[in-house]
């Protein structure tokens, strides 16, 4: 491919010559230019992914030349990387484009140069490794990325470094690669590492957290990867590897978890009691089983179909646009979270007075099968509309949905519509609010001691009624599925934090 320039050839587009289509010409912005390149002619070029050795008169009537590497858009959300090639007569104007790209590129400040990586060998397939080398460096290396590479060596290795070691000032954001647990890790060490450099008390649910600076970008290589698949649309190395090189960011919401004053843990996507803690509890029991486990746990977990009695309260977001069943999805440059992030942070200090001096709670009791807590869709490649396809990233708001008693046969029919065009709310069983905040207290609210799983893990299954002992009723208590992690209480308070505290180096499409 070959074009000779042009004094109207201008920033911030550049033109390309597509084969077979000589005089059709497409403009590519300067945001999307990865990486500019001489050529040495007479070693042939590189186009569209394949080498090719140019025609001798064209090189002696071009025998100056330069590839341009930009992102080309394909099918489905993904993003690649391709190249262009263009010659021209004289050198010194084939050094004057490179450097002029180049200048636009440096000037483009959104966009990393120093990277902190962290890959997670054991996630998922146990590809993390292989996905980073072979998909992911490539085109850090082609971008001039610099980057420091650790791989984790046991659980939460990364939130630990992050909290304590990690020299932060030195980068520009972080990357991690691996699936939503390592993505936690990450948003938990930077979350409680900017609170307390800001002297901000976790433990008190009153405090409002102090956003952090530093963007968090996510290469999947987990089980389900759903912040992936709900940021960017789906779950491909090498798009999102992509997103970061351009420096596409995307605010997200995080929520804080705490018990009788106490922090427990952050989350970003889901929060379940009920079927998605079981299914969860259940599968820790079979890590070895890989991520086939999670389908043998829900099997398994449905077909038990516990129900658990319980008081769920919760402050309901008013003067907001859209609503949990509405057909709006988020989507980067989102309105409604331009919105309602905005009037959260407005009424960020009333919002969190206790319910005594502040109207406005409801409060809801019964047996539920499933409560879940939806900061964004939750979409996967197994449910692409997610859990709640109308929950927006960076409103200040999660989708509270109540899945109460029913049988086997509804609950199916609810668990199907996750993978359909149905709307999975409109059953009788099931409600959804778009909420600030919620509490969960369990009908037989015991003692810390007695509720701590992670010391008593296995009483879990022997809190059932205390009269008849033997009895093979439904136990009293599930588990928390915290982002994919147990918490250690069934009695919890979820705070959502509007103002963004995290960036994540993804950008929703």
């Amino acid at each position: 491919m070959h074009h000779p320039f042009k004094v109207g050839f201008c920033f911030p587009k550049f033109l390309r010559r597509d084969k077979g289509e000589s005089g059709t010409s497409h403009g590519v912005s300067v945001s999307e230019i990865l990486a500019v390149r001489e050529l040495d002619v007479d070693s042939g070029t590189k186009d569209d992914g394949r080498w090719q050795k140019m025609p001798q008169k064209s090189t002696e009537a071009y025998p100056y030349a330069f590839t341009v590497s930009y992102v080309e858009r394909a099918w489905q959300h993904r993003w690649r990387c391709s190249d262009v090639t263009f010659h021209c007569l004289e050198g010194a104007l084939c050094q004057q484009w490179v450097q002029t790209i180049r200048e636009q590129l440096t000037a483009l400040t959104s966009r990393p140069k120093h990277l902190l990586v962290y890959i997670n060998p054991y996630g998922g397939k146990q590809q993390g490794e292989r996905i980073y080398e072979q998909k992911v460096a490539p085109l850090f290396t082609l971008a001039s990325i610099s980057t420091h590479v650790i791989v984790t060596e046991h659980a939460n290795h990364a939130r630990d470094h992050l909290r304590t070691e990690a020299e932060l000032k030195k980068y520009d954001g972080v990357v991690c690669v691996g699936g939503d647990g390592m993505f936690s890790e990450m948003v938990h060490g930077l979350v409680s590492r900017t609170q307390r450099d800001n002297g901000v008390d976790q433990n008190s649910p009153e405090e409002k957290l102090v956003p952090c600076t530093l963007r968090i970008g996510i290469i999947p290589a987990g089980s389900t990867d759903c912040i992936c698949y709900a940021t960017v649309g789906i779950n491909d190395p090498v798009t999102s590897a992509l997103h970061i090189i351009v420096g596409d960011a995307q605010a997200m919401d995080v929520c804080s978890v705490h018990h009788n004053n106490t922090f427990l843990r952050y989350s970003v996507s889901l929060l379940g009691y009920g079927f998605y803690g079981d299914v969860l509890a259940d599968s820790e029991r079979k890590r070895w089983m890989g991520p086939a486990r999670y389908d043998f746990s829900g099997f398994k977990t449905f077909l038990t179909h516990h129900y658990y009695e319980g008081t769920v309260s919760f402050l309901p977001a008013t003067d907001i646009l859209g609503t949990p069943r509405d057909k709006t999805r988020c989507r980067a440059g989102c309105f409604i979270c331009q919105h309602n992030g905005q009037l959260y942070s407005e009424d960020h200090q009333p919002l969190f007075l206790l319910p005594e001096y502040k109207g406005g709670w409801r409060v809801i009791r019964g047996k539920f099968l499933a409560i879940n807590a939806a900061s964004m869709s939750c979409a996967c490649p197994r449910s692409p509309k997610g859990l709640s396809p109308a929950a927006h990233l960076a409103d200040g708001t999660t989708d509270l949905i109540l899945v109460r008693k029913c049988s086997r046969f509804n609950f199916l029919r609810h668990l199907l519509r996750h993978t359909s065009k149905y709307d999975q709310f409109d059953m009788t069983f099931v409600e959804v609010h778009r909420v600030r905040r919620f509490r969960f207290t369990p009908r037989y609210c015991q003692s810390d001691s007695e509720l701590d799983l992670r010391e008593n893990g296995k009483k879990l299954f022997s809190q059932i009624c205390r009269d008849h002992p033997a009895c093979s009723c439904s136990p009293a208590y599930s588990s928390w599925n915290c982002d994919g992690e147990i918490l250690p209480h069934a009695a919890i308070e979820n705070l959502p934090v509007g103002q963004p505290s995290l960036h994540s180096s993804v950008k929703g499409t």
